[in-house]
């Protein structure tokens, strides 16, 4: 399961990334050559890229590639580097929970008032469904660190996770 969703965000972060130089290479050919350019390209752009940066950050958390600051945590080792290391990620955990219950609240609320779009005319709750999506992700990329870390004998090895 966690090998086809690895998968799953791996073409979707690299069919987005394509869409969104299509539309605004369009948007720029549009401005420039034709002097005129849809609406719609800016905003579906701008939409493509709200998914991007959101499921792109689970997949940072799977890379281990979101910034920290080690200079304190580096001065420990062992069994105090490991309790370190996994309340910093049950910290981390406990505001992307937060983070998805109010996203997913935010959707919600969006999808009764049924608003729209002003160019593409799609739901706006579609947009902001991101932001649920990408907590998501991160958590579950996060429990998978936590489980590493458990794992992990922090006694026996020179570097602790990552």
């Amino acid at each position: 399961m966690i090998k086809k969703m690895n998968r799953i965000e791996e073409g979707f972060l690299i069919g987005t990334l394509i869409l969104m130089v299509a539309l605004i290479f369009g948007q720029v050919i549009g401005r420039y050559i034709f002097q005129s350019a849809p609406s719609w390209t800016e905003e579906a752009a701008r939409y493509v890229h709200i998914f991007q940066v959101w499921i792109g950050a689970g997949y940072a958390v799977k890379l281990r590639e979101h910034i920290k600051v080690t200079a304190f945590i580096d001065l420990f080792k062992g069994t105090t580097r490991k309790i370190i290391d996994m309340l910093a990620l049950v910290i981390w955990f406990l505001l992307v929970l937060f983070v998805a219950i109010f996203g997913t609240q935010l959707v919600l609320t969006t999808l009764q008032y049924g608003q729209v779009t002003p160019a593409t005319q799609i739901p706006f709750w579609l947009p902001y469904l991101a932001v649920p999506l990408g907590a998501l992700s991160m958590m579950v990329r996060l429990v998978q660190q936590m489980i590493d870390i458990y794992r992990k004998d922090y006694d026996s090895s020179e570097e602790a996770v990552q």
